[in-house]
């Protein structure tokens, strides 16, 4: 092969080699892209949908949205919030809003703790159920020193009793053992089939029966068999009650709000250990008013739980849309702000929903 031949083929290899080297360069671009889609899908990071339409798009979705699920007289309504949804920074530039609507914002966009008094209220409520669980741990602590003389399972150095020391230690550990392996599984057809409200009702009713069936018990058995099913209401509540809360807390607040869980969960043990310290001089019957003090927080939710709106989120899932904009309402200062979360809650809903398609329980768990 001549010089020149020689040199034509070096020529054609480098064009081939760059060639190749674009190609997997735009194949290394678009598994980043897909990668960091992936990512984003995973964290739970959606792209607000609507800053990617236009704003008569926008309009005419948010009417249409309004008028096909049952609330045709806030239909223009909807088409302003879905405006300030589209860029909530920016809400002052939407000159199509309401004086009264411009204020509203305004003055959230200021005031990030403000909210209506049923909003207070039920974020109250989910603080008395993270309460409830911390109670329910510490009633046993001053329990210990007296209950197990009552059933014989008492041990000491001179009569020492290893069958009463288990029997005393899977009472006191067994109502975690069922919350983790009963009580978080029967959460979702729970939730499913009595929505938030009724299934905190059911869990607190649960847990307002159990404490004072512990103080009634005439037996070891009796005892184990009233913590047993205990153990279940604490695990079904505890997956619950955040979720309640972070559905209808305001997204400026929501974090701080769902964190308070473990603060009150602690509170709820300082208030366990002083129920202890106020009833352990009453004899015989106080390892009877330790465990069945619990119920006093439990019985307040169960209570207070009927007087809550549902949460907005479960009523869009399962179709009630022109319900859940209503207790959207009952939970935010404005209408047009409860539109905005709610509608752009849908929005958001929608597009996990097409990230979801097709994947089984345990994927979506």
């Amino acid at each position: 092969m001549g010089e020149k031949e020689l040199d034509a083929s070096y020529a054609q290899d480098e064009k081939i080699g760059a060639i190749g080297t674009e190609i997997a360069g735009e194949g290394r671009r678009d598994s980043l892209v897909d990668a960091a889609r992936r990512q984003s899908v995973a964290l739970n990071i959606v792209e607000n949908p609507l800053k990617s339409a236009s704003k008569e798009q926008v309009v005419y979705d948010a009417e249409a949205f309004a008028r096909d699920n049952g609330m045709p007289e806030h239909a223009e309504m909807f088409g302003r919030a879905a405006l300030v949804a589209r860029d909530p920074e920016k809400f002052d530039q939407v000159t199509e809003l309401k004086e009264d609507e411009r204020s509203a914002l305004a003055y959230e966009h200021t005031h990030k703790w403000h909210g209506p008094a049923m909003l207070w209220y039920s974020i109250g409520l989910c603080a008395i159920g993270a309460a409830t669980q911390g109670w329910d741990q510490t009633g046993s602590n001053g329990a210990n020193l007296s209950f197990p003389q009552e059933f014989g399972l008492d041990s000491t150095d001179d009569n020492p009793n290893p069958r009463g020391e288990w029997i005393v230690g899977i009472i006191n550990a067994i109502i975690f053992l069922t919350a983790g392996l009963i009580g978080a599984f029967i959460v979702d057809p729970l939730n499913h089939y009595l929505g938030r409200r009724g299934e905190i009702f059911l869990t607190a009713a649960c847990l307002t029966a159990t404490p004072i069936g512990s103080g009634f018990a005439k037996s070891w058995q009796g005892l184990f068999a009233a913590r047993f099913i205990m153990g279940i209401g604490i695990g079904a509540k505890n997956a619950t009650v955040p979720i309640f809360s972070a559905e209808m807390a305001p997204h400026r607040i929501r974090g701080a709000l769902v964190m308070f869980w473990q603060l009150w969960v602690v509170a709820g043990i300082f208030l366990g250990f002083c129920a202890n310290v106020i009833v352990k001089d009453t004899g015989d019957i106080s390892w009877r008013l330790q465990l069945g003090s619990a119920f006093i927080p439990s019985f307040i939710l169960m209570v207070g739980i009927y007087f809550c709106p549902e949460s907005p989120r479960w009523l869009m899932k399962h179709g009630h849309l022109a319900k859940g904009y209503r207790s959207m309402n009952r939970l935010r200062a404005h209408p047009i702000i409860a539109a905005r979360d709610y509608y752009y809650s849908y929005i958001i809903y929608k597009e996990e929903l097409k990230e979801t398609r097709g994947s089984g329980y345990f994927q979506r768990m």
